[in-house]
């Protein structure tokens, strides 16, 4: 073991040395060659509704939870608001799991 160890970090030394060489031609360049590329992926945002949504409830709950319908008064769908309160009790009539899906990314962002 105490051989294994330091026989370890020399290995591990010499490697990072040739691989830092190979790429620069320079084996003592700034920087590290662990340092971490900065994180460019932008935050998940929420689906917009009269976009995304609104056109899965319309194509699932028309005519009745749209104006017009027996039913819009008590369950207007053209309204984020509503959507929001009956949470995922939507899926009913909704099956396709990529419609489920925009709407629960919908429900789950303030």
């Amino acid at each position: 073991m105490r051989i294994a160890l330091p026989a370890t970090i020399v290995l591990l030394g010499l490697g990072i040395y040739t691989c830092q060489r190979a790429r620069t031609g320079n084996a003592f360049t700034t920087g590290s060659a662990f340092t971490a590329a900065p994180n460019t992926s932008k935050p998940p945002t929420k689906p917009d509704f009269d976009k995304q949504v609104k056109p899965i409830l319309q194509s699932k709950c028309m005519p009745c939870h749209f104006p017009g319908g027996k039913v819009y008064e008590k369950l207007p769908f053209d309204r984020p608001e509503t959507i929001t309160r009956l949470g995922t009790k939507l899926f009913t009539r909704i099956k396709d799991e990529d419609q489920r899906r925009i709407i629960r990314e919908f429900l789950s962002q303030p």
